[in-house]
C-alpha cells in the first residue's frame, strides 16, 4: 500500500462512517497522511480526526475510534493506533507488498510518477519582477502545480529578458496586473540570466536558482560545475546515469528487472533477500516521492523537490554499494539481482522525473 493508497483508504473510511450515520460531518476533499516522525508510532500518521472533531461536534478521540475500526479492516493495514489528542497511526501489513506496489507504480507511470489531480480545482495567478530567480522559480512552481492538475497563469512586471527562454522560462502576460496577484519573490540572484548562462550553463544555473529556499540566497558559484560527489547536482545526475547504465549492463548479461520485483513464489521471494535493510531508505524515499511533489506544489517550494532528489541519490548509492544489482565475476543473474535492478531503475526514473519538473536535463551518460 502506497501513501496515496492509504490516504484514499482513510478517506473511504470517513465516507463509510458518514454514510452509516456514525459520523455527522462533511467529507473532506482529501485526507493527508505523513510518514511518522522519529520516535512516533507506526509507519504513517494522520490528523483527520482532529480535523473532523469540530464539524462532528465530537471529541477528536471519539472520531478517531470511529475511524479506526473501519480503517483497520482494510487490506494492507496491519494495525491502527490512536495517539495523542486523536492522531491515527498506521502500521502497514506486509511491507514487501507495499514495496511491490510502489515499484509497479513507478514502472507504470514513468516520469509522471507522483503527478496527480489533487489540485485539479485550483486556478493560480502568479506575478513576479523582471529578475531571473523570480522568473525561474515561477516557472518551476507552474510545472509543479500543473503536474497536480492545477491551472496556472504567470505574469511579469516588465517585458521578459530575452535570455530567459534559454532557461525554459515563459511568461503569459506583462505589465502591472489590474488586481493584486500572488507574488513570487525569492531573494534576488544578483546576476542576470545572460551572466548565469555564460558562467554555468542552463542546467547548473536552474539548479542553483532553485535549490535554496526562496528566503535564502542562492549559491551560484563555480562549485555547481564540479564533477564530483561534493556537488549535489552532479551526484543526482550521476545517480540517474548510473541507474540507466545498470539497465544496459543487465541487458548485456541477458536479464531484465522483474516487473514485480520478487521471485516466483513467497518462499523464493524471501530467499532472494533482495530487500536487504540497505534498500529500506531508498524504498521509503520512492514511496514518499508523490507526497513531496504535492507539498512542493502546495507551498510553491521547488527547493523541496531538489532536496528530495539529493536524498534519493544518496540512498541509491548506499543501496547500490551494499546490494549490487549486477552479478560479479562468474556469478549468475539471480532473482535477487532482478529485484535489485527493479529498485535501481525506479530510483533512476524518480530522479529523471524530478529533474524534469525543475527544468533540468537528466543525461543517460556522464
Amino acid at each position: 500500500m502506497t501513501p496515496a493508497d492509504l490516504s484514499r483508504t482513510v478517506l473511504h473510511a470517513v465516507r463509510r462512517a458518514v454514510d452509516e450515520d456514525a459520523l455527522r460531518a462533511p467529507v473532506p476533499a482529501r485526507v493527508r497522511v505523513e510518514r511518522t516522525r522519529p520516535g512516533g508510532s507506526g509507519d504513517y500518521a494522520c490528523a483527520v480526526a482532529l480535523q473532523l472533531a469540530g464539524p462532528a461536534a465530537l471529541p477528536a478521540l471519539e472520531v478517531a475510534r470511529i475511524l479506526r475500526e473501519r480503517v483497520a479492516a482494510e487490506p494492507g493495514v496491519g494495525r491502527v493506533e490512536i495517539t495523542g489528542p486523536g492522531f491515527l497511526s498506521f502500521t502497514l501489513d506486509a511491507p514487501a507488498e507495499s514495496d511491490r506496489a510502489v515499484l509497479a507504480a513507478v514502472r507504470e507511470q514513468g516520469l509522471a510518477y507522483g503527478h496527480g489531480d489533487a489540485l485539479r480545482d485550483g486556478i493560480h495567478q502568479f506575478h513576479h519582477a523582471r529578475e531571473v530567480r523570480a522568473a525561474v522559480t515561477a516557472q518551476a512552481v507552474r510545472r509543479l502545480l500543473v503536474a497536480q492538475g492545477a491551472r496556472v497563469r504567470v505574469s511579469c512586471a516588465e517585458p521578459s529578458d530575452p535570455d530567459w527562454a534559454r532557461l525554459g522560462v515563459t511568461v503569459d502576460a506583462h505589465g502591472t496586473p489590474p488586481t493584486p496577484l500572488t507574488e513570487i519573490r525569492p531573494v534576488p540572484a544578483g546576476a542576470t540570466a545572460g551572466e548565469l548562462l555564460e558562467r554555468l550553463g542552463p542546467d547548473a544555473a536552474r539548479w542553483g536558482l532553485l535549490r535554496a529556499a526562496g528566503h535564502d540566497r542562492a549559491a551560484l558559484g563555480p562549485e555547481l560545475l564540479v564533477q564530483g560527489e561534493a556537488n549535489p547536482l552532479f551526484r543526482v545526475r550521476y545517480a540517474h546515469a548510473r541507474a540507466r547504465a545498470l539497465t544496459r549492463g543487465a541487458a548485456a548479461l541477458g536479464f531484465t528487472a522483474e516487473a514485480a520485483p520478487y521471485g516466483e513464489s513467497p518462499a523464493a521471494n524471501a530467499a532472494t533477500a533482495a530487500y536487504d535493510p540497505a534498500a529500506r531508505p531508498l524504498l521509503d524515499l520512492l514511496a514518499d516521492h508523490p507526497g513531496v511533489l504535492l507539498a512542493g506544489a502546495r507551498h510553491r517550494a521547488p527547493d523541496r523537490v531538489a532536496r528530495q532528489l539529493e536524498a534519493v541519490a544518496h540512498a541509491f548509492f548506499d543501496f547500490h554499494d551494499s546490494c549490487p544489482p549486477l552479478p560479479a565475476g562468474d556469478e549468475k543473474p539471480s532473482a535477487a539481482h532482478r529485484a535489485r535492478l527493479a529498485i535501481a531503475e525506479a530510483a533512476g526514473t524518480v530522479l529523471a522525473g524530478g529533474l524534469s519538473l525543475l527544468g533540468i536535463r537528466a543525461p543517460e551518460h556522464l
